[in-house]
């Protein structure tokens, strides 16, 4: 039986502040918590539920009984891992040569790419690649040629998944995990409703066959940020984000940001996660770009995100929130277009939530995922309900999963 659910969201939030503390300060470290058992236990499940048990595995001091093995162990798998993605980019790029296709490799193998992260430091969940519409019949037929067959699409992307291998149940990264690819022809989000698109700030003017860079480490940057602005607007940010936010930009000078504002309209979406990485990262965001950002958010959005931290906007806020990214809408008619689709979700979100529950290892077994959406509406207007992929990660640290 799991410890009472309060019990539970007080120790994902303490772990996680305490985590995002220790990882900043890096190698000079921080006094060991006087945490009990349990509340060990829920730091490696905020751990990898951020994506930085591998990153800590270098950094982290504390030494409790087991906690160096556990991370050092988690870098071992990530470590392995990649090195199977990176021959796997290879061979993706090497066909895509032969076939005329040009791509690029975005976010994770991007930050690899740069430096900024050695093999066994950053977990990737799958590779992401941005292809020109045009092109999806010439990549599917490449992934087909290598072992790969779409699984489903979502509004942002195409998954595809190798034809071998089965996901790994338990707590973190693990090395047999297969590496699935997700195909983007549009660099977007929706926050929440109205999206934002930058994919010409992000796909190269002079993009030739093969995986191709970013255009610049600018517009690196703004693709991180506004994939970290739909994370926040969905609550799902995770520490990783913010981590490949202060790094990159420990490494732009001033004139790369210009990037930010390539597009028609000024990056009102950006100020948010960079003030959160700002924050949690000090001295890794240059101020006059972090005031200039800051006027060119939405006031509303502006007051909000001032109070937000890592937890609140993350996994490690337990209870499930039934309108998230509501202070993202820019007007009335966002709002009751949040609301309507909540009520009554379009056909479209119907189909992502069948792929999701037929795809996503975390989902299996649930019996709550699996109930009407006006029961599970009415349930969460009456208690709290806590978010299935936190209670996924929180069972496999305590050892519940089978």
């Amino acid at each position: 039986m799991l410890p009472p659910l309060p019990i539970l969201k007080r120790g994902l939030a303490l772990t996680t502040e305490a985590l995002a503390n220790e990882l900043a300060l890096a190698r000079s470290g921080t006094a060991m918590p006087a945490w009990s058992e349990l509340e060990w236990r829920l730091a490696g499940a905020a751990a990898v539920a951020h994506g930085v048990s591998p990153l800590l595995a270098g950094f982290s001091t504390w030494a409790p009984a087991g906690w160096q093995d556990f991370l050092a162990t988690q870098r071992e798998h990530v470590e392995i891992r990649q090195q199977r993605i990176a021959a796997l980019i290879l061979r993706i790029d090497a066909r895509a040569r032969e076939m005329a296709l040009p791509l690029v490799a975005l976010k994770g193998a991007a930050l690899h790419g740069l430096g900024i992260y050695v093999a066994g430091e950053r977990p990737m969940a799958d590779i992401d690649l941005l292809v020109r519409q045009r092109d999806v019949p010439v990549v599917r037929a490449l992934l087909e040629e290598i072992g790969y067959d779409e699984s489903f699409r979502q509004w942002k992307h195409l998954v595809f998944k190798p034809r071998t291998g089965e996901s790994i149940r338990g707590l973190g990264e693990h090395r047999d995990t297969p590496v699935n690819i997700e195909v983007h022809t549009r660099i977007h989000e929706r926050l929440p409703i109205r999206t934002v698109d930058i994919t010409e700030t992000v796909w190269p003017a002079d993009a030739r066959p093969g995986i191709n860079p970013y255009p610049s480490r600018g517009a690196l940057m703004a693709h991180l940020l506004l994939h970290a602005a739909g994370n926040i607007c969905g609550r799902s940010l995770r520490l990783l984000h913010l981590h490949d936010i202060a790094q990159l930009a420990r490494r732009m000078p001033r004139e790369e940001w210009a990037a930010l504002w390539d597009g028609p309209m000024p990056p009102w979406w950006a100020w948010p996660a960079l003030r959160l990485a700002a924050h949690y990262f000090p001295g890794t965001v240059p101020r006059a770009i972090l005031d200039r950002l800051r006027q060119d958010c939405p006031r509303l959005l502006r007051l909000a995100a001032s109070r937000q931290t890592l937890t609140s906007v993350s996994c490690s806020q337990l209870w499930l929130n039934l309108l998230p990214g509501a202070e993202w809408a820019r007007t009335p008619g966002d709002i009751t277009r949040l609301l309507m689709n909540r009520v009554r979700p379009t056909r479209e979100s119907r189909e992502e939530r069948a792929d999701m529950l037929r795809t996503q290892v975390w989902l299996q077994g649930q019996t709550w995922v699996r109930r009407g959406h006006l029961t599970r509406l009415i349930t969460g207007l009456t208690r709290p309900v806590p978010r299935m992929d936190t209670l996924y990660v929180v069972r496999a640290a305590l050892g519940e999963l089978a």
